[in-house]
Formats: C-alpha cells, structure tokens, sequence
C-alpha cells in the first residue's frame, strides 16, 4: 500500500547561515551605525535587540530577505509580541517545525472532506497518508498543497 509523510520541518544549517548573513548586514548598514543592535540565534528562536520598534521592523526584513536568499520559507517564522524596556526594545522569533495537532486535525479533515479512497493517520508532528492508488496520493498531495496553511509543508518518504 503506498504511503507518504506530510512534515514541516525547516534546515536549521540554513536558518543559522541566514541569520548570520543577516548579522553582517546589520553590522555594515549605514543606518543601524553607532546603535546598539543586536540579533541572536540560539535554540530555534532568533532575538533581535534596538533601541526603536523601528529598526525592529528593519531588522526583520533584512532577516527575512536572507531567508528567502537561502531558500528558507519564511512562513516558518512567528513573531512574538514587541518587548519594551527604558533603554531598548526587542522581539523574538520563533523558528516553527512540526505539524501542531490543531492544524493536523484540520488537515486531516480537508483530505477526508475530499471523499478519497485514502487514510490520513496524525503521528506526533507528522501525518502519514496511505491509500491504494498512487493517483490518489498524487491528488491528496495537491489536496494539501492548496490548503491554505501558514507553515510549510514538505512531502516525504513516499513508498510503494
């Protein structure tokens, strides 16, 4: 019975090489000169540090233009709130892997409404799709590729 895995998984090799492209960038750009930024990465979340919300908003467009350089999706990012200090503000980033069982039930629930002959099992962070036709898992994955989710999804381990 053929079968296939649905993750979201994210090359943290790449993450961390974007991120320190982004470093170097924010250490020789004109604007960010002479102030205290500081942009860290360290167990799946990145920490940006400056003195205005401003150069926040700066920080993460030059984060997410190395992401998109190095082929990263960036809809594997998530924001948390801004942080306000006297001196400083900063924001983390979470860096998102794995299928959270909310969003994998709805998956589940998509690939079910479309009345395949296939079967959708959720394991951990991710969901195993198995059917008898290779056509049908052919159209769950496009059923999955259109579904309009907000991390990115990779298909993986197809066997026969």
């Amino acid at each position: 019975m053929p079968t296939f895995d649905v993750v979201s998984e994210v090359n943290l090799h790449e993450v961390t090489n974007a991120v320190n492209q982004a470093i170097r960038e924010i250490a020789t750009r004109f604007d960010f000169k002479g102030k205290n930024v500081k942009l860290e990465f360290a167990d799946d979340l990145v920490t940006m540090r400056a003195p205005e919300e401003f150069q926040l908003e700066q920080m993460y467009d030059v984060l997410t233009s190395k992401f998109a350089s190095r082929k990263v999706d960036v809809r594997c990012l998530e924001r948390d709130p801004v942080q306000k200090n006297v001196s400083d503000v900063w924001q983390v980033v979470r860096v998102r892997q794995g299928i959270e069982v909310e969003l994998a039930r709805r998956l589940v629930k998509l690939v079910k409404n479309t009345k395949m002959k296939v079967q959708v099992a959720i394991q951990g962070e991710k969901l195993r799709v198995s059917g008898k036709k290779r056509d049908d898992l052919q159209t769950a994955i496009q059923v999955l590729k259109d579904a309009n989710v907000d991390i990115p999804l990779q298909f993986i381990n197809y066997r026969e």
